[in-house]
């Protein structure tokens, strides 16, 4: 720890502390709603985006790890949904081997009664299928638009709005 901090154990016992009591996310709500008050944005956000990424990790971390088949990655997921600033909405860490289809409802769910004005979650390909767009809407009443890239792309380049959340996912 740096020298203008207390002892590590004293940060250690209220980083706990704010986590178990909520302090921490409390603090992210308040920051977001006054974000998005200043860039002339209602504190709500009506629209998320949804995305994973597949993250190594060590079997010192306990049995909570699995494969990403398609990224050969022996680790953990971390599904984030964003708002359209790219402000963090929610945060569900799992598996690696838990396909994002099946995860997302979930991680969605995070999301109710949370934000009154919330309509729309924006997702790429990853989501796709009618019977987690009809879960979505009938039971969190969220509409899952699904955007696609086109058969000719040969490089990675962001879909428009979902940009925002491609950048803090590969700057980490």
């Amino acid at each position: 720890m740096p020298g203008e901090f207390p002892k590590w154990q004293l940060v250690y016992y209220y980083f706990k502390l704010w986590k178990k009591n909520g302090t921490f996310c409390e603090i992210l709500e308040e920051v977001r709603g006054l974000t998005r008050e200043k860039t002339g944005r209602d504190i709500s956000p009506s629209v998320g985006i949804i995305d994973s990424q597949s993250v190594k990790s060590s079997s010192c971390g306990g049995q909570s790890r699995g494969i990403d088949g398609n990224k050969k990655i022996n680790g953990r997921k971390r599904h984030i949904i964003t708002d359209t600033n790219g402000l963090l909405l929610s945060v569900v860490v799992h598996v690696a081997n838990e396909y994002d289809g099946k995860k997302a409802f979930d991680v969605i769910k995070t999301l109710k009664n949370r934000f009154s004005r919330m309509q729309k979650i924006d997702a790429d390909g990853a989501y796709r299928g009618d019977e987690l767009a009809k879960k979505v809407k009938e039971e969190l009443r969220f509409d899952l638009e699904i955007s696609l890239r086109s058969d000719k792309a040969t490089d990675f380049k962001p879909l428009p709005k979902r940009w925002v959340i491609e950048t803090p996912l590969s700057n980490n």
